[in-house]
């Protein structure tokens, strides 16, 4: 279920932002499962080899660690691209913003 939210969110984003291509939905659904496991590998090495800048920075380098895997998305799917750093840092930046909104459970007030 998390992939189609995040496949309608990158689609979503691409028709609003203009950096960002993705040509078909089933572009955006191999974009969301790309990305999924980007950063379940990728992205923790280069948590680890970035660890003291990140803690230098109070943790903002993980924001061009998340643009640094969208510009690794574009390179690998042909169907989505993003020009320039910029445009995938915004696109990262909202993507993760907007994923957390859907995603947090809301709780019952009893």
């Amino acid at each position: 279920m998390r992939i189609i939210v995040t496949s309608i969110i990158a689609f979503a984003l691409a028709y609003i932002l203009d950096g960002i291509n993705i040509s078909s939905f089933w572009s955006a659904i191999i974009l969301a499962i790309v990305l999924s496991l980007l950063n379940a590998f990728v992205k923790p090495f280069l948590v680890l080899l970035t660890l003291p800048i990140t803690i230098f920075s109070l943790g903002l380098f993980l924001l061009v660690i998340n643009a640094i895997i969208i510009l690794l998305a574009d390179k690998i799917l042909d169907g989505f691209s993003v020009d320039g750093f910029w445009n995938a840092l915004l696109f990262s930046l909202l993507l993760s913003i907007l994923s957390s909104l859907l995603y947090t459970e809301k709780k019952d007030p009893d």
